[in-house]
């Protein structure tokens, strides 16, 4: 798959305890984005994070949170993130979906035949 050097940067920032479908949110949503053909996706844990409702997650082991922040972000062109974001946006309940411009310098497998 070629990129063009233009593309966008979807970023979905969710917490580790969000479910849909019975899965886990994050893992719901890369599983999506595989189906749908996007370039990639990757869930990154958060150490530490609060969002709309104030409340501190963090992952010391004093105040263990069961609910970490998960970022999820997804790189592609920007008709693909758009249609993809009519997929996603009434499954994510809680937390906050960014968009911005991505100058793709890189894009290629281990597999040059590809």
């Amino acid at each position: 798959m070629k990129l063009p050097p233009e593309g966008q940067l979807l970023r979905i920032f969710i917490g580790e305890s969000d479910k849909y479908e019975g899965k886990p949110l994050y893992e719901w949503i890369v599983i999506k984005a595989k189906e749908h053909g996007l370039a990639g996706a990757t869930a990154i844990r958060g150490l530490m994070g609060f969002g709309a409702n104030s409340r501190i997650h963090t992952s010391k082991i004093l105040r263990l949170s069961l609910d970490l922040p998960i970022i999820v972000e997804i790189v592609d062109t920007h008709e693909k993130i758009k249609e993809f974001l009519t997929i996603i946006e009434n499954v994510v309940q809680e937390g906050l979906i960014t968009l911005e411009k991505a100058d793709i310098h890189l894009y290629r497998s281990g597999n040059q035949d590809e």
